[in-house]
């Protein structure tokens, strides 16, 4: 390789890491786990997610793809989201409040992916991006703050990859899952019996997690392409001691004597594994369809509740109870001239929770996505992409109680939705 691209692809590194610290803190998701990552895959509804290799954000998405790019490359996104996340209680709802607002609203995100062909065979790439991650905020007297006020959990990776060509029709890759996480958890406390407001519990910490990323393309004849991708678990071993404040003195005593306001709290917790299928068919020279079929091992997931349950607490937490989820996804492009390529797609996730076992702090439920963008090419070198995509979570219910401390909380949030847009910038060098 010659020296002035080794460098070029050195100094891409360089401002990689420096956007990484630019902007860790405003990379947020609206759902715990997403394909979204301000990438064309937004406008496909991530169908072809492990076959397409068309750009620089296969470096994670399918880190084999790196071998079958013609050229070296670099992609940017910009991504925003707004969530409509609203509850609405109802009458079995045992504390007095309000309903909280929107918790989700408007959130930014970014990502920036870069590869380098070393030669024929062998490439090599990095990125940075956020797939893992929920931030919501209530307001403070809403009916369910006994459970959550505020939280943070946000997951950024850096990957580093390689992938090798073994021959003219497979591609092998893998990559390095360098996860910086972040926890930021507020929850008021019942001070019951107590004319005083409600006291407050928080907890903070940052971890570093590890993981792999591997991937297989095979193009068994031209214009077909067929992708398997393996995203490894990633721990997120979070543990620090919890912040109380506001607390009338017999709860504080009680806590105190117990281990719970000076003991390490751990909440520790799986990014989940996940496997992904995915198939390219160019149809003719304007059409091509994309498809997916995947799985995520949420029943590992481990995240647990934090908060006063009872007036005779013996632990903060709460396991919650979560389950494996299933991916199908089906999209087309359609290549309307040198310059301009459209695209679209469907997709549809399971549940990862049973709707009797529904959370305030986590709502989540079965998503549909619906997805249209549009690439254009400035120059040859260079392409512009905008995409859009509305995720549909419908009426998520919530029946909710665990003590007299928290209360009961039961209701909906209705017509929770999300909606992406992405702005993405390809260049080839």
């Amino acid at each position: 390789m010659e020296r002035p691209k080794l460098k070029c692809f050195f100094w891409l590194i360089v401002l990689l890491v420096a956007e990484v610290v630019a902007v860790h803190g405003s990379l947020w998701a609206g759902g715990i786990s997403l394909y979204e990552i301000g990438t064309p895959d937004l406008g496909l509804a991530s169908a072809g997610y492990a076959a397409r290799a068309q750009d620089a954000s296969t470096v994670f998405t399918n880190p084999a793809g790196m071998s079958f790019l013609e050229t070296s490359q670099v992609m940017g996104g910009l991504q925003t989201l707004y969530g409509n996340m609203e509850f609405s209680a109802n009458l079995g709802t045992t504390v007095s409040g309000s309903n909280g607002g929107n918790a989700v609203g408007w959130l930014p995100g970014a990502s920036l992916f870069a590869t380098q062909k070393l030669n024929k065979d062998w490439s090599i790439g990095f990125g940075m991006l956020s797939y893992f991650g929920l931030s919501e905020s209530y307001d403070d007297n809403w009916v369910g703050r006994y459970y959550v006020k505020k939280s943070s959990l946000i997951g950024m990776t850096l990957t580093p990859a390689a992938s090798y060509r073994v021959n003219d029709w497979l591609s092998l890759g893998a990559g390095l899952n360098m996860m910086y996480g972040y926890l930021d958890t507020e929850v008021a406390v019942n001070n019951l019996g107590d004319t005083r407001p409600d006291g407050q519990l928080k907890i903070k910490d940052t971890e570093w997690g590890y993981g792999g990323n591997f991937g297989i393309l095979v193009e068994p004849m031209t214009g077909t392409r067929f992708g398997l991708t393996y995203l490894t678990e990633v721990n997120l071993k979070f543990s620090e001691i919890p912040e109380f404040s506001g607390l009338d003195t017999g709860l504080e005593t009680l806590l105190r004597n117990r281990g719970l306001t000076t003991n390490n709290l751990d909440l520790s917790m799986n990014v989940p594994q996940m496997v992904m299928f995915s198939a390219n068919r160019n149809v003719n020279e304007k059409w091509s369809i994309l498809g997916n079929i995947g799985w995520q091992n949420w029943s590992r997931f481990g995240m647990v509740d934090v908060g006063i349950n009872s007036t005779d607490p013996r632990t903060l937490t709460v396991d919650n109870d979560y389950k494996d989820t299933w991916h199908v996804a089906l999209g087309t492009q359609y290549h309307y001239s040198p310059l301009w390529t459209f695209t679209g797609g469907i997709a549809y996730d399971s549940s990862a929770v049973d709707s009797d076992k529904r959370t305030v702090t986590l709502p989540m439920a079965e998503a549909w996505r619906f997805a249209l963008g549009t690439q254009y090419a400035i120059r040859s070198d260079l392409t512009l992409g905008v995409a859009y995509e509305f995720m549909w979570n419908g009426d998520m219910s919530v029946n909710q109680s665990r003590g007299t401390e928290a209360g009961t909380v039961t209701g909906a949030y209705h017509n929770a939705s999300f909606s992406f847009v992405a702005l993405n910038l390809s260049w080839k060098y």
